[in-house]
């Protein structure tokens, strides 16, 4: 597998004299003509790698690729949780932009509708357009072997009634029902079969979803053997997919990355939601590291008079007076409000009935166990060491280079962060 590993250094150091495109392509056709010509680019999500789990020394062929190319402990958007940057990650906003404001939402013009992470309604997805969508209406085929919102018909509107047709929708041309039953080494290998298919129907942009770390982390907090393990096990599936490649003979761009990060918490860490707010004044809607409500009708002055007063370890707001930093609030999702609790502390409905140790994200985006992991290597990186953090919306500005398509409009990011590691045009 090392071996493997190297030959694939060695392609891409060959590929190195390979220069982001030019001028803007005049058409589709013209992209996609020299999108056949250029290395793919091929978007990695480890879900929940926090930056510093790179230095356990578990993980070599992610070590390798950091090395002959470039790392950064990316800071996600906040809040710092997976949908909305996944989200964030494939559109270049930040989620009170996008709309994926949380991992369970509602929205006022759906009154009694909840956002989940299994929604695939356009409706709420809608707001802002995924790379994928970007890069084929461009003429670059597109194919995504899982990553949030990938399996939804962009774009389009859901029939209200039985079978929920979804109508002038826009999905990756190739695309899989995410279930974490699916292997890591069969994700990469449907990858490589997409990258071996002859140029007219090869894929130039892909993305690939890892949940194992992820999973770990929050089953059994950050600092343990299990997530030790997951690392080393995802880390060898990234060898399988830089070995695959090396077989293949085709460089690609990697961009590998993490929605977040994550912060160890416990039962001994609890704020107990009942115990600050009357379940008649105030309207759950979320928990854990942040928690989010919806005053009750006719209950409004004893909610606020509730919620904002000091809290241990926790802070609440109303929604217009979230701190600016946090860049979250504007969106009708953003329920009236918002609490933050202190990092590895959690809220929860009431008292935890039983002792417990796990991990969890969703803390304040600027804690250092919210960072996210960063990795570029590929023909058009330099070999440029660490870059200092930036923010993830800053992603889907570098994945515009890469596949030659022209700079976005209205983006929260931009692709300053790599001027000086991406090969010059």
């Amino acid at each position: 597998m090392i071996g493997r590993t190297f030959a694939l250094s060695a392609l891409l150091a060959l590929g190195a004299c390979a220069r982001p495109a030019g001028p803007p392509p005049s058409s589709p056709a013209a992209t996609a003509a020299r999108a056949a010509q250029r290395a793919p680019v091929i978007l990695v999500s480890i879900d929940g790698f926090r930056a510093d789990y790179l230095d356990r020394g578990v993980t070599p062929n992610l070590a390798r690729l950091a090395a002959g190319g470039v790392s950064a402990a990316m800071r996600p958007s906040f809040p710092s949780k997976t949908f909305p940057n996944h989200w964030t990650l494939v559109t270049g906003l930040r989620p009170d932009r996008h709309g994926i404001t949380a991992n369970n939402m509602e929205d006022p013009a759906r009154p009694g509708e909840k956002f989940t992470m299994a929604t695939e309604d356009p409706f709420w997805w809608n707001a802002a357009e995924p790379m994928w969508v970007t890069a084929q209406k461009a003429g670059i085929h597109a194919a995504a072997m899982f990553w949030p919102g990938s399996s939804v018909g962009w774009g389009g509107a859901r029939d209200a009634e039985w079978p929920n047709t979804v109508r002038n929708g826009m999905r990756p041309d190739d695309w899989q029902q995410f279930t974490q039953a699916m292997p890591g080494e069969n994700r990469v290998h449907a990858v490589i079969d997409w990258l071996r298919r002859p140029p007219a129907t090869r894929p130039g942009f892909v993305t690939l979803y890892f949940d194992t770390v992820d999973t770990a982390g929050h089953q059994y907090s950050p600092s343990s053997p299990q997530v030790t393990e997951a690392l080393a096990e995802v880390d060898r599936w990234i060898g399988d997919l830089v070995a695959g490649l090396a077989e293949l003979g085709r460089p690609a761009n990697l961009v590998i990355v993490a929605d977040h990060g994550m912060a160890a918490t416990s039962s001994d860490r609890v704020i107990a939601l009942d115990k600050i707010v009357s379940p008649d004044d105030a309207r759950l809607i979320e928990a854990g590291p942040y928690a989010s409500f919806a005053p009750v009708p006719g209950h409004e002055r004893a909610a606020e008079a509730a919620l904002l007063k000091p809290h241990a370890h926790l802070s609440c707001w109303r929604k217009s007076e979230i701190p600016a930093r946090f860049h979250y609030g504007h969106n009708a999702r953003v329920p009236a409000y918002f609490c933050l609790a202190e990092d590895g502390w959690l809220t929860m409905k009431s008292a935890p009935p039983a002792a417990f140790t796990r991990g969890e994200h969703g803390y304040d985006n600027d804690q250092a166990d919210m960072r996210a992991l960063f990795i570029a290597n590929g023909p058009a990186f330099a070999r440029g060491g660490k870059l200092p953090t930036f923010d993830n919306v800053d992603v889907a500005p570098l994945l515009r280079d890469l596949l030659g398509l022209p700079a976005g409009q209205g983006l929260d990011g931009s692709d300053a962060p790599f001027q000086e590691v991406l090969h010059k045009k």
